[in-house]
């Protein structure tokens, strides 16, 4: 093992670690502001969207980002009833599950993190590493991150509509 090696061993954990304590802040009591929601609609409607247009022709990754997308959604609507939702005189709150929001995050992260890694090893060797879409495991957790966070941004947005639905009748 050379130097760099042990360099890059030595730093995942503190990558991984930094990643987690940053999601953790954004998995505690938030303002619900309207656009941050619309925006993850945007973001994570394209994080599906854009590798679909890759692997349409693919049925093996197709499928595994259809599964993980279902998926996602699935977790997404769970999350949303486990969510503890505010309306206070400073504004409208919301406080998701953390340990699933996190989980869910850290799934795409670590696969991103693994096929960083797998480029490095191959680094050199004359192997060609397979392209991100071009694993159906990659798609597989493409799919249930953007799944569970399009789910998630959409369910505030319902949310949000009710409440003013029922100012506006009252």
């Amino acid at each position: 093992m050379n130097i760099t090696t042990l360099a890059l061993l030595a730093l995942t954990p503190i990558l991984v670690w930094r990643i987690y304590s940053r999601l953790k802040t954004q998995m505690a009591r938030q303002r619900s502001i309207m656009s941050r929601h619309y925006t993850g609609v945007l973001v994570f409607g394209a994080l599906i969207l854009v590798p679909l247009a890759q692997v349409i022709a693919r049925p093996m990754e197709l499928a595994a980002l259809a599964a993980g997308t279902a998926l996602g959604v699935f977790w997404g609507v769970f999350g949303l009833r486990r969510t503890r939702y505010e309306d206070t005189q400073e504004g409208y709150w919301f406080t998701p599950p953390m340990r699933l929001g996190i989980v869910m995050a850290m799934v795409l992260v670590a696969r991103i993190l693994y096929v960083v890694f797998e480029l490095y090893t191959l680094q050199g060797t004359g192997a060609t590493a397979t392209g991100f879409t071009e694993s159906p495991l990659s798609m597989l957790c493409v799919g249930l991150t953007g799944g569970y966070f399009l789910a998630y941004s959409v369910g505030l947005l319902v949310w949000r509509r009710k409440l003013r639905r029922a100012i506006d009748l009252a």
